[in-house]
């Protein structure tokens, strides 16, 4: 069963994605103009701006697709064309946002990614920009058959868990869990210092629960760490604080946060390896700390790039 977006969202969104080329591999829709948020109020009033991403396979193709139907959406830089414009796009989290755009009489933001791009970040992490996002509940709006991305977003909420997991501590409850792995991608992120709402995390998942249960109640239940009682609606967990088993999850964590969290253990100039370090990390008492602190240092990164190229993207 479908589980309820703010009123009349669904049409809204659908008609929005209806102005756009339709070569998507993804699409999907996000934030508080589609979720309730607390503070925030509800309905489509015009302060809830609607937020987008859309995965392509082909940015230039779909670039000069949508410069030919929506041309006044882009800064300055349609100047220069699909190419250049696909250029900046694979700068920082390899997405190109245009924003503050009027469409269906509503203002809407929209970024673009490759569709490869999407895969490597969802795997592996890269950026956790666009795969911490879909670490949250959204509204998918459309989603073609590829077979490589379908398994990579699963992966990416596995990652979640796994991360959150190291994180908390041995025992915790449900929204506990749904806490840690809405703040993943905001570890890190100078925005949420300078003007975002520091509660936007609480905000995000307070009112949202159910939403985080049918995302994650299929990866929860065949956990043997938790005990998941979905009808119940509770999570009984016990996780395995031991070297061995923190190993064990830091072995599962994704490829990029594994090299974040060894550059932050292993000396320069010592150059041991990937499962050496890891170990290490397993036997100290702050190993979570630590995989807080890699996944900060992935997030600060790109997040940095990002908002720095809203200047020219956004004009």
């Amino acid at each position: 069963m479908a589980l309820p977006t703010l009123p009349g969202s669904a049409v809204k969104l659908r008609r929005v994605l209806a102005q756009f080329p339709p070569e998507l591999s993804l699409a999907f829709a996000y934030g508080s103009g589609v979720f309730q948020q607390a503070g925030v109020a509800p309905g489509f009033g015009e302060n809830n701006m609607l937020d987008f991403v859309f995965a392509v396979d082909d940015s230039v193709t779909w670039h000069m697709m949508n410069l030919l139907k929506n041309r006044s959406h882009y800064s300055f830089l349609k100047a220069f064309g699909p190419k250049q414009i696909s250029s900046v796009q694979s700068y920082g989290a390899g997405i190109y946002y245009n924003t503050l755009v009027p469409c269906n009489g509503r203002m809407i933001k929209y970024g673009v990614i490759s569709t490869d791009v999407l895969i490597d970040d969802l795997l592996h992490w890269k950026t956790l920009y666009v795969a911490g996002r879909l670490q949250k509940p959204v509204k998918i709006l459309t989603q073609n058959e590829n077979s490589k991305l379908q398994a990579a977003l699963v992966s990416n909420l596995k990652s979640a868990v796994t991360a959150a997991f190291l994180m908390l501590p041995e025992s915790f409850s449900e929204e506990d869990l749904y806490l840690q792995i809405a703040g993943l991608s905001y570890s890190g992120d100078f925005r949420m210092v300078i003007g975002e709402d520091k509660s936007k995390v609480q905000n995000i998942v307070k009112p949202n629960i159910p939403h985080f249960q049918k995302l994650y109640s299929n990866i929860l239940q065949d956990c043997p760490q938790v005990v998941y009682k979905h009808r119940q609606g509770r999570l009984e967990a016990s996780i395995d604080k031991s070297p061995e088993g923190q190993f064990s999850q830091l072995m599962a964590l994704p490829r990029t946060l594994q090299q974040q969290i060894t550059s932050l253990v292993d000396p320069p100039g010592k150059n041991r390896d990937v499962e050496e370090i890891l170990l290490q990390v397993a036997h100290d008492p702050d190993c979570g700390f630590v995989v807080h602190q890699g996944i900060s240092r992935i997030v600060r990164s790109s997040s940095i790039v990002q908002s720095a190229k809203t200047i020219l993207t956004a004009g």
